[in-house]
């Protein structure tokens, strides 16, 4: 690769691009409608709410298909590649500053074919694309902006630019290109290859053998990272990485480990209390800026809230602290109030920025405040640490909690029931007001991964607190995907938005509604989720699963081909898809006793074990499989008239490694066979198709899972 890197220094250092370039990389929206348009481009038949924000520039904007890439290669010009999504705070400064401005415009419709893409919509471009640009400049972000050969080969690219050196940069390329067709060539040659080969798992022939002293390895590394006061991993920004918790979880419930426990519950105290959290009207946003989750980047994911409702339900289970019970109920009724459409259907995410600023809709000033609450105004600007001048911008401040409910009880010689009630009489009058505000836009497009994610949050949160508006919502949306989103061979869409359809499914929208489906099963004991989720794996392995490798391709074997057909193996803000299809197959083995996909898990993991070993953080959600492998999960049947009432008994205790089945009837799955005791209702705890002695009681089953 030396050659490869050297070409790469050249066409950095020819461009001339200063690093300060890349600045920051998130977003806000904008109101088309308010604005008297002089043009029109091709986005404006697009549904993607960040496509249709261009539809408007004099930018002779394209979606990416056919026919900017014919145009590309007819006319011999060079393509733009500009990728980003509705809620991207940068994104909208890009525009605003570049592709509203007509001088720039004409320079690029005169020389370039410019393509606009919803990173939300086609990650698999992004994966590519994103690629080249690190590869280069070695960061990358959102605005992402790459330039190629019109045959869609990288040979430069950035994220945000200001319009100056955006405009030289490309006066730059265009230059570089005419003037050195043969080193344009070169470079685009080598960054493709390096996109190729990136992220691309060779097999491992080791024997796949893993154990508890493999996972004790992992959190002796990854623990060196963590933040003992604040809660996350040392520094700022501060991402919630709901799948790392999810393993720590899960690793002290193996071992005991109280460091595990206390960095679980540092972070999520921390995020519960912090700016990260609305704490009027309830849901987590993006990221904190600082170290201390205090102020965050105000863009609300679907995606986000979906695992945090996930995780928070998963520690409530463990420590039955109400704070988690507070959390997962304030966040799912934000979800339900403002991202889940009539048909059941969750959105995409709420914008950072309304009124052209970020944050306006969720900040206060002191004197606002004071005029809503009246004399209940000094105690809550007691307990938000409200100040004259402001935590955040313009004297207005983001509302985080800045002293406990013990330490604010004691103060004003209160109990604590009192701090929570009053706190949550100042919510609703602050919620109330808060709704007269122009609300942040929303992205209402629906995408099939993130409503799996959140699919499962309704489910989880169901099972741990038996609300029953938690599995209404859940099955909903389940019935959505299986009637909008699934087409009757099981191939699932990528997208949904105004009744159509229009992207073929990548590998994370199977991979986590198996997963739903799975976890659906698990809640219901109803065999038609289970029937699915084997019918969708069985898809998967026919259309994406790289036979030699033993991985899945991100890419479907019926998409049009990129220049790169990527494999998404680290987890990250979301697991990869490849860890969760590993989980899948495994999961699906035990219920089906299909060793094939046991063995086929057990490939994959064993094929990125070494770096599960050393990437703690980026590798959590292969970290629990690997803990399955070290730790055989016990497989739980219940079956007779009172099975329900025996799996909600179940579902007040932490299990992590256990997976339930079961019903009225015995049903088809194997484990259940012959196991019906007319008469009673009889619990089986097994492990590799080995079962215990048969008890009626939950506390004598769980004895049984003691070791």
């Amino acid at each position: 690769m030396g050659e490869i890197m050297k070409i790469l220094y050249l066409v950095t250092f020819l461009c001339l691009i200063a690093a300060n370039s890349y600045a920051q990389t998130e977003e806000k929206k904008e109101d088309m409608d308010s604005k008297d348009h002089k043009f029109t481009n091709r986005l404006i038949h697009e549904s993607s709410p960040y496509l249709l924000q261009h539809a408007r520039n004099p930018v002779n904007w394209y979606p990416w298909g056919k026919e900017a890439l014919d145009k590309a290669r007819k006319e011999n010009k060079l393509i733009i590649v500009s990728i980003g999504y509705a809620a991207c705070h940068w994104c909208h400064v890009m525009e605003e500053e570049s592709f509203e401005d007509e001088k720039v415009a004409k320079f690029m419709n005169d020389n370039f074919v410019a393509i606009k893409v919803d990173r939300e919509e086609r990650p698999d471009i992004d994966q590519v694309y994103m690629n080249a640009v690190q590869l280069v400049t070695g960061r990358g972000g959102w605005p992402l902006n790459c330039i190629a050969l019109p045959d869609g080969r990288p040979i430069y690219g950035g994220t945000y630019f200001p319009k100056e050196q955006w405009l030289d940069m490309l006066a730059q390329v265009v230059n570089f290109v005419k003037q050195n067709p043969d080193k344009a060539e070169q470079q685009a040659k080598a960054l493709t290859e390096g996109v190729q080969s990136s992220e691309m798992i060779h097999v491992n022939t080791e024997k796949a053998e893993f154990t508890m002293e493999d996972l004790n390895r992992i959190f002796a590394d990854w623990k060196k990272d963590m933040d003992p006061i604040n809660g996350g991993s040392k520094g700022a920004p501060k991402f919630p990485l709901p799948v790392a918790y999810q393993f720590l979880l899960h690793y002290h419930h193996l071992t005991g480990n109280g460091e595990a426990l206390k960095a679980i519950t540092t972070t999520l105290n921390k995020m519960a209390d912090g700016g990260i959290y609305d704490q009027i009207g309830g849901g987590f946003s993006r990221y904190s800026t600082d170290a201390h989750w205090r102020v965050p980047h105000f863009e609300k994911m679907l995606y986000d809230n979906a695992q945090l409702v996930s995780l928070y339900s998963a520690a409530y289970q463990q420590t039955k602290n109400p704070k988690y019970k507070r959390i997962v109920s304030e966040t799912l009724d934000f979800v339900q109030r403002e991202l889940t459409s009539k048909e059941g259907g969750f959105y995409s995410s709420l914008d950072a920025d309304s009124e052209g600023e970020e944050g306006t809709f969720y900040v206060w000033t002191k004197s606002e405040l004071q005029r809503v609450l009246g004399d209940k105004a000094d105690f809550i600007i007691d307990y938000y640490g409200i100040t004259e001048n402001g935590n955040w911008e313009n004297g207005r401040n983001v509302l985080f909690v800045s002293s406990s409910d013990r330490e604010i009880a004691e103060k004003y010689k209160i109990t604590e029931n009192e701090v929570t009630k009053r706190v949550l009489e100042a919510k609703n009058m602050l919620l109330k007001e808060r709704d007269q505000r122009i609300r942040p836009g929303l992205d209402d497009k629906i995408i099939t991964s993130w409503n799996a994610l959140m699919l499962k949050g309704c489910v989880d949160a169901y099972r741990v607190f038996d609300n029953r508006n938690y599995l209404d919502m859940a099955l909903k949306n389940a019935e959505f995907i299986n009637e909008k989103i699934k087409t009757k061979n099981h191939r699932l869409h990528r997208n949904y938005k105004n009744g159509k359809v229009s992207i073929n499914g990548f590998l994370d929208d199977y991979a986590f509604t198996i997963e739903a489906f799975i976890s659906l099963y698990q809640a219901t004991f109803d065999e038609k989720w289970l029937k699915s989720a084997q019918q969708l794996t069985a898809y998967a392995n026919a259309h994406f699963h790289d036979k030699n490798g033993g991985m899945f391709y991100y890419t479907s074997d019926m998409d049009p081909a990129l220049i790169a057909r990527k494999q998404e193996i680290t987890d990250n803000v979301m697991p990869s898809s490849n860890s969760q299809m590993a989980k899948n197959l495994f999961m699906l083995g035990q219920y089906f006793y299909n060793d094939d996909y046991i063995q086929k898990s057990k490939k994959m993991i064993n094929n990125v074990k070494q770096n599960a070993l050393n990437k703690g953080v980026y590798f959590a959600n292969w970290d629990v499989l690997m803990a399955w492998f070290a730790e055989k999960p016990y497989e739980v049947a219940i079956l007779g008239e009172a099975f329900e009432s025996k799996q909600k008994e179940f579902n007040k205790h932490y299990l992590p490694n256990a997976l339930f089945s079961g019903g009225v009837s015995e049903g088809a799955l194997p484990l259940l066979k012959h196991k019906l005791i007319e008469g009673q209702t009889t619990i089986y705890i097994c492990q590799n198709k080995v079962c215990q002695f048969p008890v009626t009681e939950v506390m004598e089953a769980l004895k049984q899972m003691v070791k």
